[in-house]
């Protein structure tokens, strides 16, 4: 997973803001309470997060209409023209290295994930 990270890092990006505009891209707006959940990241380093990817210009925190308490981040069009042109390119080194684990292998991976993953949220 060096190789992942060090793809990221070549973009100008940590790990956690990458995975931050990978839920942007491939979910669309989201409210920022729900994009811990997605890469399972505090709530304290979400809002850091944001703020560095809203620096840069690559998404915005937009208001919810409805309700107020709700804060929604999205893609700005330039987050999405890098997303767009990045993400390609890294799906392809992930699916370069995974090469060497079968179908059933890497569906018990992503099992076993999101596992963690909820035993996390329940931490």
């Amino acid at each position: 997973m060096d190789q992942a990270i060090k793809d990221m890092k070549q973009y100008g990006l940590s790990p956690s803001e990458f995975m931050v505009l990978e839920v942007l891209y491939t979910k669309g707006r989201i409210p920022l309470q729900q994009i811990g959940e997605k890469v399972l990241i505090t709530s304290g380093s979400i809002t850091y997060n944001i703020d560095k990817l809203e620096k840069k210009e690559y998404l915005k925190r937009v208001p919810c209409k409805e309700d107020r308490r709700v804060i929604f981040a999205e893609l700005t069009e330039a987050g999405n023209e890098f997303f767009s042109r990045i993400f390609p390119e890294h799906a392809a080194l992930i699916h370069s290295i995974s090469n060497g684990v079968n179908t059933d292998e890497k569906k018990t991976v992503i099992d076993l994930l999101k596992k963690l993953g909820r035993g996390a949220e329940q931490a």
